[in-house]
This record gives structure tokens, C-alpha cells and sequence, in this order.
């Protein structure tokens, strides 16, 4: 057992959520990896390709990265949660003239409360994911504040998040710039993922 802690880390296969995991297991925290699968491609009738977070080859990716690395990794299939809270209540919101994020519905009533309910079911201290963004302690109360690359910076997606998530989150690439998390991941052996475009 780390000395650290153990922290269930979210990684959707790309560079964020891989350098966050590889970071957090070097500086030797007990890393958990853990990919949500939100969306089935092959029954969606989108395109022949799979694009973005939850296809296969993200899986695969964030799949190796743990097992190079000795840390345990899980598939969370949380597609009908996503369903029926972010696409139901998308389709409603445009409909009705107004503008949704489903980004933020999304991470405050369904990833966050998943990677909770997992961490908790493994015995982790921790959650951590590869957003940028950065969380202190103030006044007994846990604050979001912006990550040090305004260009990547992404608090106005988790404001919903309550107490509970927010004290035990980390945020490893809150302090980074996007340049440095890229050479970093090409340090450490994935120049593929570091050349990798934006998601």
C-alpha cells in the first residue's frame, strides 16, 4: 500500500488522462485506471470511424499504458446513465430553444458520481482525471479555481461538483501548460500520443 494513497484514475486513452495516471504513479501513488465507456458507436449508425473518447482504440490505449506500467485498469460501462441524463436531457434543453453543456451535466451528476461509487467499492483515497484545472482548500470549503494554461482551462465544466468529489480530487496537469504535458508524454515513450490531435 503507497504511503500516498490509492486514486482511481479516469483515463479515456488519451494524452491528458495518461500523463495524469503515469505522473501520479511515478510521484507513487497506488494508481487504479479506470475508462467509462459513455456511448456504443456501433449501434449509434454515426460514421464507419470511431472518433473521439469511447472507442476501442482508446480503450486499448489507456488498457496498455496501465499494464506497461504494473496498475490494474477497468472498462465502467455507464452508457445508459449517459443516456438518459446528458443525451435525453440535451435533445430537451435544444428543443427548447436553449443552450445546454452537456459537459457539465455530465460531469456533475454522472462521471463524478461513478468514479466515486467505483473508488469507494476499491478502496481509493482518491479520484484524478486529466482536466485542467486546479482545486484548493479555503476557509474549510474545497474551490475550483483556473489551471495555469487559460487555453486549456476547464473549471467552467466542473463548477457542479459538489464538496464530496472536490475534497478527494487531483488535478496533476492543473499547474502544467499544454507544450509541457505533450513533452512529457514524449519522455516518456509515447511520441504517438504526444503528436496526438485534440480530442
Amino acid at each position: 500500500m503507497s504511503k500516498k494513497g490509492k486514486v482511481l484514475v479516469a483515463m479515456s486513452g488519451g494524452i491528458d488522462s495518461t500523463v495524469s495516471a503515469l505522473m501520479l504513479h511515478e510521484q507513487g501513488y497506488d494508481v487504479v485506471g479506470i475508462t467509462m465507456k459513455t456511448w456504443d458507436y456501433a449501434s449509434a449508425g454515426g460514421g464507419k470511424k470511431e472518433t473521439g473518447c469511447c472507442n476501442l482504440d482508446s480503450f486499448n490505449d489507456a488498457r496498455m499504458a496501465a499494464v506497461e506500467h504494473g496498475f490494474p485498469h477497468y472498462v465502467l460501462d455507464i452508457r445508459e446513465e449517459f443516456g438518459d441524463h446528458v443525451i435525453n436531457n440535451f435533445v430537451e434543453e435544444y428543443i427548447a430553444g436553449r443552450t445546454p453543456n452537456p459537459c457539465v451535466l455530465c460531469n456533475t451528476h454522472i462521471k463524478w458520481a461513478a468514479l466515486l461509487k467505483r473508488a469507494n467499492a476499491l478502496n481509493c483515497d482518491f479520484i484524478a482525471t486529466g482536466h485542467y484545472v486546479k482545486v484548493r482548500e479555503e476557509n474549510n470549503r474545497f474551490v475550483l479555481s483556473k489551471a495555469r494554461d487559460l487555453t486549456k482551462d476547464q473549471s467552467y465544466v466542473l463548477w457542479g461538483l459538489e464538496q464530496e468529489c472536490l475534497s478527494r480530487s487531483i488535478y496533476p496537469l492543473g499547474d502544467m501548460l499544454k507544450t509541457e504535458v505533450r513533452q512529457l508524454a514524449a519522455d516518456m515513450g509515447y511520441k504517438e500520443l504526444a503528436a496526438k490531435a485534440e480530442s
